[in-house]
C-alpha cells in the first residue's frame, strides 16, 4: 500500500489524509482500452474480420505490443489519480485521468454501505464498497480495497453517519450481528424448480424449436430464437441460485444484514427506517409448502430482496423486525372488491384485496402468484384516486398510494364511496404517521 497524502482541511480543523485504492485496482482498470477494441469488433464483425485478414503476423505482434502496454499504463494512471479521504463531515472521492471529478458525499446522508466481492476479487483478497446515499440514483463505489480495510472503513463511515465523533468513530468497529436465519441450498433449489417462470421459458423453447425448424429449416434461425429462451430460463433458475446461494440474514444495531452469493459474495445492509414497502410473494406451487418470498422497496437503494424463500411464519417475524409493530394481514382479513367489479376484470378481480390497519396500508393482487404489499402510513408520500369510464359505470375506483422509493401500491376496484373515504382517511393517517414516526438514524 502506498503512503497516504496529507492535506490540511480547508477549515483548519485537522489534516485530511488522502488514500489510494488497493494496488490490484490497475488490473481492473486496464481492461478499458481492450474493451473498446472488443466492442468495435463485435459491433462490426465483418469489417473486423477483413481488417484481421489484412494484418501480417509482424503487424499483429506490433499492435499487441502497443495495445497491452497502453492498457497497463491507462490502468496505472487511473489508479494513481484516484484518491479518497474522510473529513469531519464528508467522504471525498477524486477520480479522472483527463477530466477530474470530485464526489462530496455527506456522511449524514449515507444510508447503506454494501461490501461485495466478485470471484476474482475474492481470490485477490480485495473488496468493493458501494454506497447508498439519500437523494442519488447512482451508487458511488470504492473498488478495490483490501478486505480488512474495506470492512474497517465501512464500520467507520457508518459510525460517523450515526453521529459518533471523528476521534472515536474508527474505534467503534463493526456492530455485532446475530444470525436470524439461513436459507438451506436444497430449499432454495427446490423453490426455483417450483417457480413457474422457469418452466414457462423452457416450454416456450421446446415449442418454438419444431415450429421454426418446419418453417425455415435454418439452424441459425432456430438458434437465434432458442438461445435467448434458454438463457432466460437459466437466469431465472441457475442464475438466481448462484446469486442467492447461502442466503444469511442477521440482525445488528445498524439494520438487517444480508450475506449471499456462490461465486460473487455480497454483504448488504437493509437500513433502518428507510424501507418504504414490503411485499410477500406467494407463487402457486409454493402454497402447499407454505413458502413466501419477501421483497423490499428501499428509498435510494437498489436492495430489493430480503428473503428468497422462507416459511410464512418466519417471513412474518422478519417483517415485524423491518417494520416494528406491523402485523401482516392474512388472506382472510383482506376484503375483496364488490362483485360488480367482475365486469371490469373478469375472473382476476378475485385476486384483489385490501386491509388498512393502524400501521400499514395493505393491498393484494394476483391469483396464481399472490402478492401482498405493505406500506407503512408514515412512508406514504401521496394518495390518488383513479376511475376510468368503465369503472365509473360500475361504481368502482382504484386508490394509489405513492412512496418515497418512486413506487406505488394500488387498491384496485374498490367501491367508489369506499375509495373516496379511503382517500381522505389515508391522507390523514399519512400525515399523523410522519409526525409520530421515529427518526431514520443508524444504530438508534
Amino acid at each position: 500500500m502506498t503512503a497516504p497524502e496529507v492535506h490540511e482541511d480547508v477549515r483548519g480543523r485537522r489534516p485530511v489524509i488522502e488514500r489510494r485504492l488497493h494496488p490490484v485496482t490497475p488490473l481492473r482498470r486496464a481492461w478499458a482500452p481492450i474493451a473498446v477494441v472488443i466492442g468495435w469488433a463485435l459491433h462490426d464483425p465483418d469489417q473486423a474480420q477483413r481488417q484481421l485478414t489484412r494484418l501480417t503476423t509482424t503487424t499483429l505482434l506490433i499492435g499487441l505490443g502497443v495495445l497491452i502496454p497502453a492498457a497497463a499504463l491507462y490502468g496505472f494512471l487511473t489508479w494513481w489519480f484516484t484518491h479518497f479521504a474522510v473529513t469531519d463531515s464528508e467522504l471525498r472521492i477524486r477520480t479522472g485521468l483527463l477530466f477530474r471529478r470530485t464526489a462530496h458525499i455527506r456522511l449524514e446522508r449515507i444510508q447503506a454501505i454494501d461490501v461485495t466481492q466478485p470471484l476474482l476479487a475474492r481470490i485477490a483478497g480485495v473488496s468493493k464498497l458501494r454506497l447508498d446515499v439519500i437523494g442519488t440514483d447512482k451508487k458511488d463505489e470504492l473498488a478495490f480495497l483490501g478486505a480488512d480495510h474495506a470492512r474497517a472503513l465501512r464500520a467507520e463511515l457508518l459510525a460517523r453517519a450515526a453521529g459518533f465523533a471523528p476521534e472515536t468513530a474508527h474505534e467503534v468497529g463493526e456492530a455485532p450481528s446475530r444470525q436470524l436465519l439461513r436459507v438451506p441450498p436444497g430449499v432454495l433449489a427446490l423453490s426455483l424448480v417450483l417457480t413457474a417462470s422457469t418452466w414457462v421459458w423452457l416450454i416456450a423453447a421446446l415449442v418454438v424449436v419444431p415450429l421454426l425448424w418446419m418453417a425455415t429449416h435454418s439452424l441459425w434461425t432456430v438458434l437465434a430464437a432458442v438461445v435467448p429462451l434458454f438463457g432466460a430460463a437459466g437466469a431465472s433458475s441457475v442464475g438466481r441460485f448462484v446469486t442467492e446461494y447461502d442466503w444469511t440474514l442477521g440482525e445488528s444495531p445498524d439494520g438487517l444484514r444480508i450475506d449471499h452469493g456462490l461465486l460473487d459474495r455480497a454483504h448488504e445492509t437493509v437500513p433502518p427506517g428507510r424501507v418504504q414497502t414490503v411485499r410477500l410473494v406467494e407463487p402457486l406451487l409454493w402454497r402447499r409448502r407454505g413458502w413466501v418470498r419477501v421483497e423490499l422497496d428501499v428509498a435510494g437503494s437498489s436492495n430489493s430482496l430480503l428473503l428468497p424463500v422462507a416459511p410464512r411464519e418466519i417471513a412474518e417475524s422478519v417483517v415485524a423486525r423491518v417494520l416494528p409493530g406491523v402485523h401482516v394481514p392474512s388472506h382472510a382479513e383482506l376484503s375483496r372488491p364488490p362483485r360488480r367489479a367482475r365486469w371490469c376484470v373478469p375472473v382476476w378481480w378475485r385476486g384483489y384485496g385490501l386491509a388498512v390497519t393502524d400501521a400499514v396500508f395493505a393491498a393484494r393482487h394476483g391469483l396464481l402468484s399472490r402478492t401482498v404489499a405493505l406500506v407503512p402510513h408514515a412512508k406514504v408520500q401521496s394518495v390518488r384516486l383513479a376511475q376510468g369510464p368503465w369503472q365509473r359505470a360500475r361504481g368502482v375506483a382504484d386508490v394509489h398510494v405513492d412512496t418515497g422509493a418512486d413506487k406505488s401500491v394500488t387498491a384496485r376496484l374498490r367501491d367508489a364511496d369506499e375509495a373516496a373515504e379511503l382517500l381522505r382517511a389515508q391522507a390523514e393517517r399519512s400525515r399523523t404517521g410522519r409526525r409520530d414516526a421515529r427518526p431514520d438514524r443508524w444504530m438508534a
